[in-house]
């Protein structure tokens, strides 16, 4: 397995509105999670549609890697161009310095917003372009925007056994469970 895409909610469909949001640590934890056993195993690229929630928090993720996997290279691949141009100012600015970082950036349509065979498109090259799916996806839930991407990667699987790798909200908060008791730990030993 050399390119996986990783993808997920977007970040309002998750309550979150700020990047302060405590549970993004959380989000970014799980998906390395994810990524690190398959990075053992040979994963070059990490892939994402770049929407704002749990594609960027991916990327960040996957640079944070870097240090220990300095071969990973991480790519943004958007359904079209200036995709955050309607977006907040600071989430603008969060976007293009992240951006600045990863190793590729394209939109596959070089228009601006047309219409959703744009999204379309984008699914299907990532899909092509991908050896497996991480999907930050609940299926007890609201089911959001990855599920249009979740029931292509479905099909795919069933016709040729394309891996789909989940990371649920019980993951998540197992890994906040686990942080805030080794906190509790800490404080009590002052």
């Amino acid at each position: 397995m050399k390119t996986v895409m990783v993808t997920g909610y977007r970040a309002h469909e998750l309550g979150i509105f700020s990047q302060k949001h405590k549970g993004i640590p959380y989000i970014k934890k799980a998906i390395e999670n994810k990524l690190v056993p398959l990075l053992e195993e040979g994963l070059e690229w990490i892939i994402t549609p770049g929407q704002y929630g749990v594609d960027l928090w991916a990327c960040e993720a996957a640079i944070g890697l870097k240090d220990r996997y300095p071969n990973l290279k991480v790519s943004v691949i958007t359904a079209f161009a200036n995709q955050e141009a309607d977006w907040k100012e600071d989430k603008q600015s969060y976007y293009r310095n992240l951006l600045a970082e990863v190793d590729y950036y394209a939109p596959v349509s070089k228009a601006p917003y047309e219409g959703p065979w744009q999204f379309q498109a984008r699914d299907e090259l990532l899909l092509r372009k991908s050896d497996a799916l991480v999907l930050l996806y609940d299926e007890d839930a609201a089911a959001g925007s990855p599920r249009f991407l979740k029931e292509k990667a479905r099909k795919r699987s069933e016709r040729d056994g394309y891996p789909i790798l989940t990371i649920t909200s019980e993951d998540i908060q197992s890994i906040a469970d686990e942080e805030s008791s080794s906190v509790d730990i800490q404080d009590g030993d002052f």
